[in-house]
């Protein structure tokens, strides 16, 4: 949480103290016109980019490099606004839903229900990868099951806002749409199977002997002045420490979309070949990035003509299959529950991807 310096002064009402009515009014007033200022630039983003690519270099598709330059000029601010759009409301969001409250959310329930929670909790809490150990004992010690606490693990990464946001923005609601509820089939129906293989004895004997001491609910005393002050402080911190990837994605995808044929695009990653969408999700593994470096690198895959259900496969296995979280696992899961989690949860992926390539 911030500190007091960042939420402001004290909601008391004491003597110097600002009341929270009119701290509150302050706020929203500022949001109020920041989010104008937003619509007004959002709305301009695209002759923007024209007057500087176009002006001076020819028409957009003149050449390889004027099409290249004016994706990636268009793009950047695009991506970043929407990001920043999306950050501040996850970081709002994030007050309702902290650790200790998700953990209860969970505890006791019954395995199946309790999977399809897991999953919907992951999408509306952003926790990243450095979050996965506590969380994972958290869990454990609530009485959580393990294959409802690993469907929280998949979704929470996989399904998260910024990409569901960016890829509205970016390619339309139907690719997002197909994005959700893939995600969220694949967070269920592997947790649901890893707990039907009864791997408890796998995850490291430390976890079971720790007791985590029940810690008091914060959310529950913050007011919305002080949640508003938490929004700009996840934007300030996450995009500070994203935006490089959306600037390196972009790239990836500006060099994409004004270099390569589409020819080329569709038979490398196209729904013809059956070794497309295995070969994307091999790609990807190795690959760290997150939902803000990938989706730009997503977009152009689809405008050169690769197959949906095989850049879906890429864009999963990269944020669900990333290295390092699989490394930050191993502290708490033996090695043989790290290779069946990675497993399976690669087999959906796969098996998504080739649904995907056969109905669209």
């Amino acid at each position: 949480m911030a500190d007091d310096a960042i939420r402001g002064y004290g909601t008391q009402g004491g003597p110097g103290e600002v009341p929270e009515s009119r701290q509150l009014l302050v706020r929203l007033s500022v949001l109020a016109a920041a989010l104008t200022a937003w619509v007004l630039l959002y709305r301009v983003l695209s002759p923007i980019a024209c007057a500087l690519v176009c002006a001076p270099l020819g028409p957009k598709d003149a050449s390889h490099f004027v099409s290249a330059l004016w994706f990636f000029a268009y793009e950047m601010p695009k991506v970043l606004m929407l990001l920043a759009l999306v950050v501040f409301g996850v970081g709002v969001i994030r007050t309702f839903f902290t650790p200790e409250r998700t953990r209860r959310l969970l505890a006791g329930r019954r395995e199946t229900a309790g999977n399809v929670l897991a999953a919907m909790l992951g999408v509306v809490t952003p926790f990243c990868s450095c979050s996965a150990v506590p969380l994972f004992i958290g869990f454990v010690e609530a009485g959580v099951p393990l294959g409802v606490t690993l469907s929280f693990l998949i979704a929470a990464p996989m399904v998260n806002e910024v990409a569901l946001v960016l890829l509205f923005g970016l390619v339309g609601w139907q690719v997002a749409l197909i994005y959700a509820g893939a995600g969220l089939l694949l967070a269920v129906v592997a947790g649901w199977v890893i707990g039907r293989l009864h791997m408890e004895r796998h995850v490291e004997d430390w976890v079971y002997e720790i007791r985590m001491a029940e810690q008091e609910d914060a959310s529950r005393s913050l007011t919305w002045s002080q949640r508003i002050d938490e929004g700009v402080v996840a934007l300030r911190e996450i995009v500070g420490r994203v935006w490089i990837w959306v600037v390196i994605g972009i790239a990836v995808g500006a060099g994409i979309h004004g270099y390569v044929p589409e020819d080329a695009m569709a038979s490398i990653m196209g729904a013809e070949a059956w070794w497309t969408v295995p070969a994307a999700v091999l790609v990807g593994v190795p690959m760290y990035s997150n939902a803000a470096g990938i989706v730009p690198v997503v977009e152009a895959l689809l405008g050169k003509g690769a197959a949906l259900g095989s850049v879906l496969a890429f864009m999963m296995s990269v944020i669900a299959l990333s290295l390092p979280e699989a490394i930050i696992l191993r502290k708490v899961l033996k090695p043989r529950l790290i290779g069946l989690f990675l497993t399976i949860v690669a087999a959906g992926i796969v098996g998504v991807g080739f649904l995907f390539n056969a109905i669209m």
